[in-house]
């Protein structure tokens, strides 16, 4: 568990390598139509934290709570995601992870076993929610690779 929560608190840092001397052009870059900028990735990315910072809280606080997702597509498409200050969602995700700093430095393995309920019935440990955030941080990480990648394959053909 050690190693999960040290990744966790180190979120925003890989964030911030990944995306070091991005031009703007970068930033709002996207390889297709229905795929998304790198700009969009990060305001998503803080989107998905806010949720689930408030998911992991009621885990540790309440008993066997419903768990609820939200539409990642939906509010990309409704919230305007290229009109929103990217550096202020960043430092939104960074305050977001520092915030569950002490709460994760003092952790019980009892705690970590506790279970949040979605919908579906579906039921996840503390653990597996963390692990999950962990995850998630690093699946955008390997997009923002891509579409950097993306973005220099098609400056070549220009």
């Amino acid at each position: 568990m050690e190693d999960i929560i040290k990744e966790y608190a180190s979120g925003y840092e890989m964030l911030r390598d990944a995306i070091e001397g991005l031009s703007e052009e970068e930033f709002r870059y996207k390889p297709a139509p229905d795929k998304w900028s790198i700009h969009q990735i990060l305001i998503h990315v803080t989107d998905s934290e806010i949720s689930s910072t408030a998911r992991l809280k009621k885990v540790l606080a309440e008993d066997e709570p419903a768990l609820i997702s939200f539409d990642q597509d939906a509010w990309a498409n409704n919230l305007g995601y290229d009109l929103l200050d990217r550096e202020q969602y960043l430092l939104l995700f960074k305050m977001l992870r520092s915030s569950m700093q002490t709460i994760l430095s003092n952790l019980t393995s009892e705690q970590c076993e506790r279970v949040g309920v979605y919908p579906d019935q579906e039921r996840y440990t503390f653990k597996q929610l963390l692990v999950y955030r962990v995850e998630h941080v690093r699946g955008h990480l390997a997009q923002i690779e891509r579409v950097k990648k993306a973005y220099q394959e098609n400056q070549l053909t220009k």
